[in-house]
């Protein structure tokens, strides 16, 4: 207790001095980069099982998916591009086929318009994964450099009708949404 207390006064004393300010240190660990990569991980565990139960979802589980079109290991068919220059939300529910699932990322046939496309999303493209059965969501930074997420319309693939599309972190009910920004210092 003694030693704690004369750390404290010690602290004092150098913030009196000008060494100590109250701005938060840079941090060595890239704490941010961790924590996202770990909760994409969960968007690549959940899928991971899908794909192992056959492709097919429990419950009245979905899953809107939003990724950055034009990040690295992105491949979408260039109309879908043109459409959606920046981001893009898809949903997983009834018409979707050969859902593969690696470390990296994840593959899955959809149509669009009655007309079917292959998509290929690497999991550092997501920005954001909500399953609207259960309340929950997940919200990332773009990691990729000036990749911010901007307002865009929903990719509209073939599902039936569900209404209109959750926003992830606006929760006025409590429902289970993480959204994490550590906000980096540029």
């Amino acid at each position: 207790m003694a030693q704690a207390l004369a750390l404290d006064r010690r602290a004092e004393g150098r913030h009196e001095a000008g060494e100590m300010t109250d701005d938060t240190p840079d941090s060595l660990i890239p704490y941010d980069e961790i924590v996202q990569e770990a909760l994409r991980a969960v968007v690549g565990r959940v899928l991971g099982e899908i794909q192992a139960g056959g492709s097919e979802l429990p419950g009245s589980h979905h899953f809107y998916i939003t990724f950055k079109t034009h990040a690295p290991g992105v491949s979408i068919p260039a109309h879908l591009r043109e459409r959606f220059p920046d981001e893009m939300t898809i949903v997983l529910q009834n018409k979707f086929w050969d859902l593969k699932v690696d470390e990296e990322g994840f593959t899955v046939g959809l149509s669009f318009n009655q007309v079917p496309a292959k998509l290929d999303i690497p999991f550092s493209a997501i920005t954001a994964f909500v399953d609207p059965a259960v309340d929950f969501g997940l919200q990332f930074q773009a990691s990729v450099a000036d990749m911010a997420p901007e307002a865009h319309d929903a990719a509209e693939n073939d599902a039936p009708e569900q209404g209109d599309q959750p926003t992830v972190g606006e929760s006025e009910d409590g429902s289970n949404v993480v959204t994490v920004d550590f906000g980096r210092k540029k």
